[in-house]
């Protein structure tokens, strides 16, 4: 039988947990994202993440509702309301980052995005009433600190030029933003239907967003795009890789989100950067500078002021 001391760190911690496994599962995904864009575009690439993370979504709340016999929450108009601002902005947000990793190295690009922790302790001081202790918020600037130091542009780029490009940084910056965004927009949809069963709660937002998305996107493809697509048709095998990390990125967030302020889930989640660079070096052939190994040691200093704050 567990014990009562195991059992609080495991409650304690749990968002933790929750958050690493999403930012792996993440990773994954924006990397099979990454190299769809080669044939399907960013356009299609954003869409595969949505429309084949459904199926994956609908399987699990079936198994909890019929299998394990948890009880799917009821959603009020404010509920649904937010979950699709999260859904919106959460589609925004990834295109946004694929059309900036046309441009730019796969982990310069996820360090842009990842100034999300700033954008959503603002978000949710101003939207959600939530408070933040000063802890916490030396945490999100040092690690997001560490970031920006990961993103500056090596010699060789200040030299021919391309550093002068400031597309790259604003997608990258306007991706985080929209994230930050979205990330708010679901933890005020679990707040609104209630978080005591936070695993049900969590996969009912998932599947509610998630159905929002594909509708959305299949009804453009149909009448705008159908070349797209039956292009998309066409990878459904690579597809259904991204759409599952998609759905087990998206359970994860959403079951830290319910436990826990968005803003330190975000700063944890900073862990997806040296992931990330991990991703570079081993499927893509790109080198890691020491630039960017000093802003890893700041983002992990940010990451252990957070964990013991």
């Amino acid at each position: 039988m567990m014990s009562a001391g195991l059992a609080a760190f495991i409650a304690k911690w749990s968002w933790a947990f929750f958050t690493i496994c999403a930012s792996a599962a993440q990773t994954a995904r924006n990397a099979m994202q990454r190299d769809l864009t080669r044939t399907l575009g960013t356009a299609g690439a954003t869409h595969v993440r949505f429309l084949f993370a459904l199926p994956f979504a609908v399987v699990l709340v079936l198994v909890e509702t019929q299998l394990l016999g948890m009880k799917f929450p009821s959603f009020d108009a404010p509920a649904l309301g937010w979950i699709a601002a999260g859904a919106l902005t959460q589609s925004i947000a990834t295109a946004l980052m694929l059309a900036g990793m046309k441009t730019r190295s796969f982990s310069v690009i996820v360090a842009y995005t990842k100034t999300e922790p700033i954008f959503i302790a603002m978000i949710a001081v101003a939207l959600l009433g939530e408070t933040l202790s000063a802890t916490t918020i030396a945490a999100v600037l040092i690690a997001t600190a560490g970031v920006m130091l990961m993103s500056c542009p090596k010699r060789e780029m200040l030299k021919d030029g391309a550093a002068t490009d400031l597309r790259p940084a604003l997608l990258g910056l306007a991706s985080g933003l929209f994230f930050a965004l979205s990330a708010n927009s679901y933890r005020a949809g679990l707040i609104r239907i209630g978080t005591e069963d936070f695993i049900m709660s969590a996969s009912a937002v998932m599947l509610a967003g998630q159905a929002m998305q594909s509708a959305a996107i299949l009804v453009w493809l149909v009448l705008f795009d159908r070349p797209l697509l039956a292009g998309i048709a066409r990878q459904w095998k690579r597809s259904l890789f991204a759409g599952s990390m998609g759905a087990i990125a998206s359970l994860f967030w959403f079951m830290a989100f319910a436990l826990i302020s968005a803003a330190k889930v975000r700063t944890l989640a900073l862990v997806e950067v040296p992931m990330a660079l991990l991703v570079s070096r081993g499927i893509f052939n790109q080198t890691t500078t020491g630039r960017e190994i000093a802003g890893m040691a700041m983002i992990a200093a940010g990451i252990v002021l957070l964990l013991n704050g």
